[in-house]
């Protein structure tokens, strides 16, 4: 699907503007499933003034979305009116240790910060070595792995609202839940602060060579796929119930339920982004059948229905 160009009149109404702004541009390369239509509009903001002046002219009606890495994303095939904003990690992506802190942009990879944390012996992030996004993500979804997530290592996070004002989040502000936040879609992370605790690095290491290999044995980390899809029901597992209904290695087109972890769906090739979604449903309907349970979606799914 093609959007009308709407980029001239956006940068006329902001002469000031220094990020790049493209128009109809793909944003399948930009996720891992690798499918999915156009953005109307992709504005990468060159720092945190560039952002927050872009969304202060940026008419209310027309709507925003962020990405990061695309990590755990399903774009739809028609792709998104309205702009998509993916911050870059040249202007979003350092990261800095001092004592027992970590202060990382929001484009910064989760491992990266994982990585920086362990050279400065602070302990307790490990856990982001194996959550395949950035942290802006991370603080959208309150990411977490093997027994720890954000919420237990925030301090505070930065953010520009849709109207472009600066803000900061205290760890009680971002209302965390499972694998969720409470701050509207349309604030825009800039940045975190996370305090950890000093730890020797050897130890530190070695629980990241755990993390690394459990998601080497387990997980399907070298396919195209968008991680774990859908939330674990509470005192159960999403994997175990798919298996029990039967869905293990089930395709919908171009698209299958791994056959190592079953809470994972994975693009063989020509999947589109129908298909994969098509497969998410009917691995819900079949789990609903089978045990009763309503499974809820991990991963996020944007734009037009084909």
């Amino acid at each position: 699907m093609t959007f009308p160009d709407i980029t001239t009149k956006l940068k006329s109404a902001m002469p000031e503007l220094r990020g790049r702004m493209l128009a109809n541009e793909p944003l399948a390369p930009l996720t891992w499933f690798r499918v999915g239509g156009p953005a109307q509009v992709l504005f990468t903001p060159v720092d945190e003034n560039d952002l927050a002046c872009f969304l202060r002219h940026l008419p209310e009606e027309i709507p925003i979305y962020s990405i990061g890495v695309g990590s755990n994303l399903i774009v739809r095939d028609r792709g998104l009116p309205g702009v998509v904003i993916r911050l870059s990690p040249r202007g979003f992506g350092e990261i800095t240790t001092d004592g027992d802190t970590v202060r990382a942009g929001a484009a910064a990879l989760d491992k990266r910060v994982a990585e920086a944390a362990a050279a400065a012996s602070i302990g307790g992030l490990e856990f982001y070595f194996g959550i395949p996004g950035t942290i802006g993500g991370a603080l959208r979804m309150n990411a977490g792995a093997n027994g720890s997530e954000t919420r237990d290592v925030l301090v505070a996070a930065t953010a520009v609202s849709r109207r472009g004002d600066k803000m900061t989040l205290d760890n009680a502000g971002m209302k965390f839940g499972y694998r969720n936040s409470a701050i509207y879609p349309s604030v825009i992370f800039t940045g975190a602060t996370f305090c950890g605790r000093k730890v020797e690095p050897e130890a530190i290491r070695a629980r990241m060579s755990e993390v690394q290999t459990h998601r080497e044995t387990v997980q399907p980390i070298r396919e195209k796929t968008g991680g774990s899809t859908f939330k674990n029901p509470p005192g159960q597992s999403a994997w175990k119930l798919i298996d029990a209904a039967g869905m293990r290695g089930h395709r919908v087109g171009g698209a299958q339920v791994s056959e190592m972890h079953c809470n994972f769906l994975i693009n063989t090739g020509e999947a589109t982004a129908r298909d994969i979604e098509t497969l998410g449903e009917t691995v819900r309907e079949r789990v609903k059948e089978r045990a009763g349970v309503e499974l809820q979606w991990e991963i996020k799914r944007i734009g037009l229905e084909a």
